[in-house]
Formats: structure tokens, sequence, C-alpha cells
């Protein structure tokens, strides 16, 4: 029964990544999260093109805390 509680544990930590992206994507604009001072946006008449640097730096942060959290339990 032990790799069901592990595969339990799992499922739970993917849920709350899944909350929370699902969360930056819904509320990302109306808070600034996407339009950050280190992401690029290049605009040359009907081409875009967008490097969100930053925004992906700081998604990397909070997954990287969120999973050193979990994982020692």
């Amino acid at each position: 029964m032990a790799e069901f509680d592990s595969l339990g544990k799992t499922l739970m930590i993917l849920g709350v990544v899944l909350l929370i992206v699902g969360a930056l994507i819904h509320f990302g604009g109306k808070i600034g999260f996407g339009q950050l001072p280190g992401d690029i946006h290049y605009k040359n008449g009907n081409f875009n093109v967008y490097f969100p640097i930053a925004t992906s730096i700081i998604v990397s942060i909070i997954l990287t805390l969120l999973f050193s959290l979990f994982r020692g339990r």
C-alpha cells in the first residue's frame, strides 16, 4: 500500500501546481504578471513574438520552492 500513498501524494502536489498555474494564467493579466520588465515583446506589422523571460524565471522560482517544501515530507 506504500506505493499508493506515494501516488496519492504526487497527484495532490500536481493538483496544487496545476491550480497555481491556472490561477496565474487566469488572473495574470489583471495583476501585471506576464508583462514584467524582463519580458521581451517584438511587434512588426502582423508578426508578433513574445519571450516571457522574467515571468519564466519567477514561475521557476515559485515551483522550485513548492517542490522543495513537499519533497522533504
